[in-house]
């Protein structure tokens, strides 16, 4: 009785031992599926976050592209209408203006002189930077 006793006792051993064993392996897949998951939501994340990222970029060009037209429209009002291509070009030259570009540079960029482009943007510069041009020409003339 002794010796069946002793062997009910190591199978119990080695049973606790099996199912401890099971139990650290359990953990240790369970950790390392954790980390696959959580770096493949990672994944997404930043993915859904370029995507967007872009979006905005484009919406705000969009939107830029419309108020620089609008813009345009108003200064028009009551003007001859302009071709397409013109109406491009001075699109590209007012946003060139808006981002703080000298006309200088919008003329060398364009292939323009600059009297061209002080003539093109004229209608539509802050009266402000309009009386500085006219006074800083007429400074240096």
């Amino acid at each position: 009785m002794k010796d069946s006793a002793k062997e009910v006792k190591k199978m119990m051993e080695w049973m606790l031992a099996i199912l401890l064993g099971t139990a650290v392996v359990l953990l240790i897949l369970s950790f390392v599926k954790t980390r696959q998951t959580s770096t493949k939501m990672e994944r997404e994340m930043d993915q859904l976050s370029l995507t967007f990222t872009d979006e905005l970029y484009k919406v705000q060009q969009q939107i830029r592209l419309v108020e620089i037209d609008g813009f345009i429209t108003a200064q028009e009002a009551g003007a001859l209408p302009i071709s397409s291509e013109q109406r491009v070009l001075l699109r590209e030259v007012i946003d060139l203006y808006k981002r703080g570009y000298s006309i200088k540079n919008i003329a060398a960029k364009k292939g323009c002189s600059q009297q061209e482009m002080e003539q093109l943007l004229a209608p539509y510069m802050d009266v402000k930077e309009g009386e500085k041009s006219n006074h800083v020409g007429k400074i240096n003339a």
